[in-house]
């Protein structure tokens, strides 16, 4: 047992020493299917990127029943000794832990589990999982891990290799926060129904939504369908508001600040502060349909109402309701408007012929898509709107 606080952070220090450093590391709650197979991971609590290596230290230090490991990552069993062990490692912080469970968050998960009479069931069991270097993961858990790190903006969009997760995540049928194997409700849908235990299926999918597995981090983040965010997505540090009807956002995709979404934002793209995704815009994505560049939506735009786009906007950029803006769609610009975007836009080349395909125009700012109506000619011009967000709604 560690009786003071320097005899723990000394402990620490030597167990840095012959640790690998975690990117990522927590205790999760995992429900099993037929074959022990896991269907879902939950964590309380993720330490990621540096986090209570403190923690780190001690988990690791009594962490004995391995069910996975590789150089990558390691997943261990969290069992009574586990949970006995650590909490003498923790000894000097139990007594502020116990009077206030804001302290000490790994801490409040042990004093949980200790409160349970059973930590594993047929259905269920209690595992800690360390990722340490960002490859293709090799488990539900750490994939798990992962897609929170990126719902809680602990990892940048786009920063980690989600490669694989797919093939790892078993489709399933989704009762609340509780995942039924598909195979079972067949083998058992008589009994089921018979018996009125046939659970009310919400949907179906590899992937729980968003808000079964995120808090929202700050009191002014709207979401008012829950089946329209995927957990892996972001959300951003508040004022965003995302409406029911044709609005979604996909895992490793989300907004940085402020935003009013009433569309479509696929896997893989970032909007920008103060930006507002009108009624069935939709952004292209990276899953399927051949496009393989994220796009990103800078600040302060606006995608009008069924307008998409399959280029990046720079900041303050308009496009109208209805037309679509792709990297291969002929756009014209005429010289004047031309040079006031070559004013804002150093790297923008004025072309002779006035004509520019979309992929020349992407990511450039203050630019304004339009449909000219009387000609169906696509054209574009410096942005003469400013758009903002109602402040009452943000």
């Amino acid at each position: 047992m560690i009786n003071s606080v320097d005899e723990f952070k000394k402990f620490v220090e030597e167990e840095s020493k012959i640790n690998k450093k975690p990117l990522g590391f927590g205790i999760c709650r995992v429900d099993l299917g037929s074959k022990n197979n896991v269907l879902q991971a939950t964590y309380p609590v993720l330490n990621w990127s540096g986090e209570n290596l403190g923690s780190y230290a001690v988990f690791s230090k009594v962490a004995k029943k391995v069910i996975s490991k590789s150089d990558s990552e390691a997943v261990f069993e969290v069992d009574s000794d586990f949970i006995k062990e650590a909490l003498s490692f923790f000894n000097p912080f139990l007594f502020d832990a116990i009077n206030d469970n804001k302290l000490h968050k790994n801490i409040q998960v042990l004093l949980e589990l200790q409160k349970m009479q059973n930590l594993k069931g047929d259905d269920f069991a209690f595992r800690f999982v360390v990722i340490y270097e960002d490859v293709k993961c090799q488990s539900v858990e750490s994939s798990y891990m992962k897609l929170l790190a990126l719902s809680l903006g602990k990892a940048e969009l786009r920063s980690l290799m989600l490669d694989g997760i797919f093939g790892l995540l078993e489709n399933v049928a989704w009762s609340g926060n509780k995942p039924y194997e598909l195979s079972y409700l067949r083998d058992n849908e008589i009994y089921l129904k018979l018996n009125g235990l046939y659970p009310h299926i919400d949907f179906v999918d590899k992937f729980p939504r968003y808000l079964m597995q995120v808090i929202p981090q700050y009191d002014n983040i709207r979401l008012l369908d829950s089946a329209k965010t995927r957990f892996g997505a972001y959300l951003g540090k508040g004022g965003y508001t995302q409406m029911p009807g044709a609005s979604y956002v996909n895992f490793n995709s989300g907004v940085l600040g402020a935003c009013m979404n009433e569309g479509r934002i696929s896997s893989s793209v970032i909007v920008g502060n103060g930006s507002d995704i009108g009624g069935g815009a939709s952004i292209l994505g990276v899953l399927s349909g051949g496009n393989s560049d994220p796009i990103s939506i800078g600040e302060n735009c606006l995608l009008g109402v069924n307008s998409s786009t399959g280029i990046s906007l720079g900041d303050g950029c308009i496009i109208d309701g209805g037309i679509a803006i792709l990297a291969g769609t002929i756009i014209y610009i005429d010289l004047e408007e031309a040079k006031k975007i070559q004013e804002i836009n150093s790297n923008f080349t004025i072309n002779e012929n006035n004509f520019y395909k979309g992929r020349e125009l992407s990511g450039k700012n203050g630019i304004h898509f339009r449909c000219d109506s009387k000609t169906g000619k696509m054209i574009a011009f410096r942005s003469k709107v400013k758009i903002e967000l109602n402040k009452d709604l943000h």
